[in-house]
């Protein structure tokens, strides 16, 4: 693995192998263990947009395996003012061991990748946010003690966290049913690529717009906010579209009864989870936040340690 861009690159082996690379990272961490395998390298972490979760554990990652990350918002660099990707590729290649970016358009992610010469993570775009499918799988298997044949359903904005998700249960030969609102649905091509390789790891990627269905007997139900950065203009007119894709008790109680509740964070009490779910027993969100730390560990160490 050169780079960390798109879950679709990856292998059923290589997926596997960081997640167990991940769980060993946090077994370690827990019992006070170093492993300083990034020991002098320093990761530049460009933010167009900003974060709670990807910064701090990235820059909290990067410390705990020895090396250094730096904070590049893109008020504060040259990319800011116009200056072009691949200088600013080439220059940070020069400087840097590894790039860490999150930004709007993911063609940004693709350019630095093709004009630098390191590692590149996509800490998100628009179209996907693959660091945190990567975490939600391991809180999943942490759960279950598996991915392959479970069922994870997938109720709101047909955005980069359902592209991702998609991605990332196909490769673990999970069982996705993705639910949103008409006109808000996922991309097409994503879905049916992610369909194919689903068919490979004997799960399934489905789409449509009921959400009970979706919800129905699902291991995992999960969603997002229904209004992104960006979107705030439109919360109204997306508040009366989504409410029939909430996740509540009624829609808990569809699922099996041993599901889990995932929200990969911030999330918005009374709009797409109620407070008695996200803050219930079934509720895993904490779990996932501290997860992002263990599998990027995962991505930072495979990506990096031999740059």
């Amino acid at each position: 693995m050169k780079h960390f861009i798109d879950l679709a690159d990856l292998s059923h082996s290589e997926l596997i192998s960081l997640l167990d690379l991940a769980d060993m990272l946090k077994s370690d961490l827990k019992q006070h263990k170093a492993v300083p395998i990034l020991a002098g390298k320093t990761l530049g972490m460009i933010f167009a947009k900003s974060s709670t979760r990807t910064r701090v554990s990235f820059e909290v990652g990067m410390y705990q395996l020895g090396g250094h990350a730096l904070f590049l918002s893109t008020q504060d660099i040259q990319i800011g003012r116009g200056e072009t990707i691949s200088d600013t590729a080439a220059v940070l290649s020069r400087m840097l061991d590894g790039i860490m970016i999150r930004t709007f358009a993911h063609q940004d992610v693709l350019d630095l990748a093709r004009f630098g010469s390191i590692p590149v993570i996509n800490g998100l775009t628009d179209l996907m946010h693959p660091c945190q499918a990567l975490a939600d799988l391991q809180t999943i298997r942490e759960n279950f003690g598996r991915l392959d044949g479970l069922k994870m359903a997938y109720l709101g904005d047909g955005n980069n966290m359902a592209h991702s998700l998609a991605q990332a249960g196909a490769l673990a030969g999970m069982h996705v049913s993705i639910a949103t609102p008409p006109g808000y649905s996922c991309s097409t091509q994503l879905i049916t690529a992610a369909a194919e390789v689903a068919l490979t790891q004997g799960g399934s990627v489905t789409t449509g717009t009921d959400a009970a269905a979706a919800a129905s007997q699902a291991d995992v139900i999960y969603t997002d906010t229904w209004i992104s950065m960006g979107q705030e203009a439109e919360k109204e007119q997306r508040k009366t579209i989504f409410t029939p894709y909430q996740v509540n008790q009624d829609m808990m109680e569809i699922a099996s009864p041993d599901a889990i509740f995932l929200h990969c964070l911030p999330a918005y009490r009374g709009l797409e989870v109620t407070a008695g779910v996200i803050d219930g027993p079934a509720s895993r969100i904490f779990d996932q936040a501290e997860n992002r730390l263990h599998a990027q560990k995962a991505i930072l160490a495979t990506v990096m340690g031999s740059a």
